[in-house]
């Protein structure tokens, strides 16, 4: 039996330092251990990985991944409740495990690593797409993380990987794929948290596109907050806030007027967005 084998389970964990997970926090905490390593080995090998963990709360996927052979997990905790409990576990995993107290939408991740890196996360809902986006803009790309496998609300989960045409594609779809190839891998329910949330989960893993599309992230990122901004109307009217003319923007992309934002394919935002770039449109 290892160190870590001896941990007290996490409901003990949980009492003895008073750890009620916070709503404003987005807790949800993961203690079932065979679903944590499942998590764990689903995110691909992790011995010859820096592993960057967000939102651990008591550290529940953070034992699976020390069990699973990373390497190095760098994890990074929010509240400061949950610091004693993590720093058992560090205790159990000498020089293994580094507890980050902060912000994960403030903390320079890819200076906390030093070779190849994977994010693996149960992410607080209340971050889970702001972090995502923040992973998808990194600058430059190919990033410095070879995976993200995270967990989010199931329907987040599906507008990642919508195709066009259905009624969960939009932004977040569109940058999702335009730089990554995402799947969803598996289902959670709400009785494995504690406390149960009112939703099921998913988990999703993306792996990062080494060349995407040609185009400009501020320019991509300008179109489909104007497309999908007034998805019901026709591009000829929802693009026309871009200061260009829409229809010779749409034509010189070989797009109808006449489509929807949730028509068009990744190929072809990328498109507008190249002919955006050549007229010059003011940032």
């Amino acid at each position: 039996m290892t160190a870590l084998d001896a941990l007290p389970p996490l409901r003990d964990v949980i009492a003895r330092h008073g750890l009620a997970a916070r709503k404003s926090l987005g807790q949800n905490f993961l203690l079932d251990l065979n679903l944590t390593r499942r998590i764990a080995r689903s995110a691909g090998s992790l011995a010859d990985h820096t592993i960057v963990e967000v939102g651990p709360g008591p550290g529940g996927l953070t034992r699976a991944l020390l069990m699973e052979g990373a390497r190095r997990v760098v994890a990074i905790e929010r509240d400061e409740r949950c610091l004693p409990a993590l720093a058992e576990i560090e205790a159990a995993a000498p020089g293994r495990l580094t507890v980050i107290h902060g912000d994960a939408l403030e903390v320079n991740m890819a200076a906390l690593v030093d070779g190849p890196a994977r994010v693996v996360a149960n992410l607080p809902y209340n971050v889970a797409t702001p972090l995502l986006v923040n992973w998808l803009e990194t600058d430059p790309w190919p990033p410095w993380f070879s995976s993200l496998t995270l967990m989010f609300q199931r329907e987040v989960a599906e507008r990642i990987v919508a195709e066009p045409g259905s009624k969960d594609y939009g932004r977040l779809g569109v940058l999702a794929q335009w730089r990554t190839e995402p799947d969803i891998l598996f289902d959670i329910g709400p009785k494995a948290f504690t406390p149960p949330p009112k939703v099921t989960s998913s988990v999703v893993h993306l792996i990062p596109r080494v060349q995407p599309i040609a185009c400009e992230l501020r320019l991509l990122e300008r179109l489909t907050a104007a497309a999908f901004g007034q998805r019901r109307k026709m591009l000829r009217s929802s693009l026309q806030s871009l200061g260009v003319p829409a229809a010779e923007l749409l034509a010189a992309a070989g797009i109808e007027p006449t489509e929807r934002a949730e028509r068009l394919t990744v190929d072809q935002f990328c498109a507008l967005a190249r002919m955006l770039a050549e007229m010059q449109v003011p940032t």
